[in-house]
């Protein structure tokens, strides 16, 4: 089944929303490119939208009525939004779910290190990536210390045009001929991706009479005190990450694209939230999940393993009336959700791992995943025919460009998102997102029309999907 290319239907006006909403990405890309930045930006953009932290709802003990929109925050990494519908709540929710977190190196506990005159810090990659990929790439330390008496500081490194940026080096071409024999992921171990920060010795005034060890280290660790007023101890309570340095930017001739970090699943992220905040008095309640750690299997407290969702809706339930479990349970098993997340785009050059009836295309609108998983649609959801039929028919009626796909060929291609999860409470899941070049890559590429597609499906998801 062919599906035309969103961009022949566009008219002057759908172009101008096109550019303005992707403008707006493009700036998301460039300041938001941790969990917590992301977090912090979606609290900021509800606020603006009128959204109130459920925190205060029930401090002053207020009674939700429909209309009105509440936020929840895990551990400044994860946020859930909330637009109370006309029909009570144990009618079900039209949910959009992404995740925040992007593969990347983490800086260890213990980082700090210098060999023959240059100083490391020692990482540990985070998600699934090729590691030969990230060397020589410009790079960024974005995150936070915290301190004995709770103070935290914010860092980020490597995005201004004054900052300095890092980079793990590599061997050189003229000494590489038994390295380039390797297996691509043996070029580069785990353990040698650690980045170059330093290689100035810290000089002082006063004459040692024995010659003092790793000046370069201690230079490094005079400035931290200086700049941030933090010393080698406050590693052991650090989140620092090192993402590829420098803003989102169009990409192509015709500027048809966008390349930048981190857009899976970033894309569907801010899709999620832009659709969420543009529907207003919805008939049922609506909700956008956006979570932490699914790159690592959605573990932990602000991945979507943990409680912190359910917990959240309890308490929804409790301030729209008596607290009942099966309420609870009512509302979660009836609702609906599009698991917001990327698939992988067809890409020409590697034609070999995909199946092209069934692989998404630049251009063709949002992407539906009916199941993921691997090796026999192990660990996917595989969404009910039902559900899939519904929503081809409002996304006709409202003339949307969608397309759907696996992800790679049968016995190639894998991957998990977090609609497994979501199902387990009953409720229809399916997946659903923007296609995605160089996945996992340090710069990834969309497509600015399926970007634009996809945040009008969402809306109309939200809007009809009952």
């Amino acid at each position: 089944m062919e599906r035309e290319n969103a961009w022949k239907k566009y008219k002057k006006k759908e172009l101008a929303e096109l550019e303005k909403l992707n403008d707006e990405y493009i700036a998301f890309l460039s300041e938001n490119k941790t969990e917590r930045e992301c977090t912090r930006y979606c609290v900021e953009q509800a606020k603006a939208a009128g959204y109130t932290d459920i925190k205060e709802v029930i401090k002053k003990k207020k009674k939700l009525k429909p209309g009105d929109k509440v936020y929840a925050v895990n551990m400044n990494k994860a946020i859930t939004l909330f637009n109370i519908g006309k029909k009570p709540l144990e009618k079900g929710m039209a949910i959009l779910g992404a995740h925040i977190d992007s593969p990347r190196m983490d800086i260890k506990q213990n980082p700090l290190y210098e060999d023959t005159e240059l100083a490391y810090l020692d990482t540990h990659y985070y998600g699934g990536i090729k590691k030969y990929q990230w060397v020589t790439v410009p790079l960024a330390i974005h995150g936070v210390f915290v301190k004995k008496d709770g103070t935290i500081v914010d860092v980020c490194i490597g995005e201004k045009k004054d900052d300095p940026i890092f980079c793990v080096t590599d061997l050189l071409i003229h000494l590489s001929q038994e390295n380039m024999e390797k297996k691509a992921s043996k070029v580069i171990e785990g353990e040698a991706l650690d980045i170059l920060v330093g290689s100035r010795p810290l000089l002082s005034d006063q004459k040692e009479e024995k010659e003092e060890k790793e000046l370069v280290k201690k230079g490094i660790l005079d400035i931290l005190k200086k700049k941030y007023d933090i010393g080698e101890e406050d590693f052991l309570s650090a989140e620092l990450e090192v993402v590829p340095a420098g803003a989102a930017r169009e990409s192509g001739i015709d500027k048809s694209m966008i390349m930048a970090y981190g857009q899976d699943d970033k894309v569907c992220a801010f899709t999620s939230l832009k659709a969420m905040l543009n529907v207003d008095e919805p008939e049922h309640t609506t909700c956008c999940i956006l979570v932490d750690k699914e790159e690592i299997g959605s573990v932990g407290a602000t991945g979507m393993r943990s409680q912190f969702f359910e917990n959240t809706v309890a308490e929804l339930v409790g301030c729209m009336g008596d607290y009942d479990d099966r309420l609870l349970k009512r509302c979660l098993a009836n609702s609906r959700m599009l698991s917001s997340d990327v698939s992988a785009a067809f890409d020409p050059t590697y034609a070999s791992a995909y199946e092209k009836k069934n692989a998404a295309y630049f251009g063709k609108g949002m992407v539906f995943n009916k199941f993921t998983g691997a090796r026999g649609k192990s660990g996917s959801n595989d969404a009910n025919p039902e559900f899939m039929a519904r929503i081809r028919n409002i996304l006709d009626e409202a003339k949307i460009s969608y397309q759907t796909a696996e992800l790679g060929k049968v016995d190639i291609g894998g991957g998990g998102t977090i609609a497994y999860i979501m199902a387990l409470y009953g409720m229809e899941v399916i997946d659903c997102g923007v296609a995605v070049l160089n996945m996992h890559a340090p710069w990834e590429i969309t497509s600015k029309a399926d970007i634009y597609e996809t945040e009008k499906g969402y809306e109309v998801f939200l809007k009809k999907i009952f």
